[in-house]
C-alpha cells in the first residue's frame, strides 16, 4: 500500500542543535478520504557506525561517553557504552566512518565493510545509519583515541567479545545500534565466545 502524501507546510520549530520540523501534510485514509495531518520530525542529519573486532585476539573496541537524552531518561549516571559512531556532515558514510574511527578509538583502520542500513527512529527521526564492521589490530594503533581534543570525552574500551555480549544480556551494553552490531558479529562469527 503506497501512501500518496504532499507536504503543505514545513515549519523549523528549533534550529538549536540540528532542526526540528512541524510539518503539515496531506494523506489519505483507508478509504480514501483525504486527511491533513501534523508530525514533527528531527533532522540531525544521516550517521554510521561500526565495530571494530580482532578474531584473533577474540576482542571487540568499543567506547564509553556521557549521553545527556539517557541521563535525563533514568540512565543514573548518563554513561552508555556504544559502537563508534559518527554523523556524515559532508563525507559519504566509509569516509566518516573512516575518520570517526581514527578520532574516537585511535584505530586507522584499512579496510571497512558496510553491512546495512537503517531507520533507527522512523517516527520522529530523519536520520538513516549506515552498519560497518572492520577487522582491527594492534599495528593500526595511530592515537589514543577519545574523540576531537576537547569537543569528546570518550573512553576507549577494548573487551572481550564474550565479555560486551555478557555485558549486553545484563543490560549493562543498551545502545540500540551497539546490540545490533554485537548480533551481526555473532550471527556472522566474526568473533567466537
Amino acid at each position: 500500500m503506497k501512501e500518496q502524501v504532499k507536504i503543505l507546510e514545513k515549519k523549523v520549530l528549533s534550529d538549536n542543535w540540528y532542526k526540528l520540523y512541524k510539518y503539515t501534510y496531506e494523506t489519505n485514509d483507508k478509504k480514501g478520504n483525504k486527511k491533513i495531518e501534523h508530525r514533527e520530525a528531527y533532522d540531525r542529519g544521516n550517521g554510521a557506525v561500526i565495530l571494530l573486532y580482532n578474531t584473533a585476539a577474540k576482542t571487540v573496541i568499543l567506547t564509553r561517553q556521557f549521553r545527556l537524552p539517557t541521563y535525563v531518561n533514568g540512565n543514573t549516571d548518563g554513561l552508555m557504552i556504544e559502537a563508534c559512531a559518527g554523523l556524515l556532515d559532508k563525507d559519504n558514510p566509509e569516509d566518516c566512518i573512516r575518520k570517526e574511527t581514527e578520532e574516537e578509538t585511535g584505530y586507522r583502520i584499512r579496510h571497512v565493510q558496510k553491512i546495512f542500513e537503517a531507520y533507527m527512529s522512523p517516527g520522529s527521526v530523519t536520520e538513516i545509519l549506515y552498519f560497518f564492521v572492520a577487522e582491527y589490530s594492534k599495528d593500526q594503533k595511530v592515537n589514543e583515541g577519545g574523540g576531537v581534543e576537547g569537543e569528546e570525552n570518550i573512553e576507549v574500551l577494548e573487551l572481550p567479545f564474550e565479555k560486551a555480549w555478557q555485558m549486553m544480556e545484563r543490560g549493562e551494553i543498551r545502545d540500540a545500534k551497539t546490540i545490533i552490531l554485537l548480533q551481526y558479529a555473532r550471527l556472522h562469527n566474526l568473533v567466537t565466545l
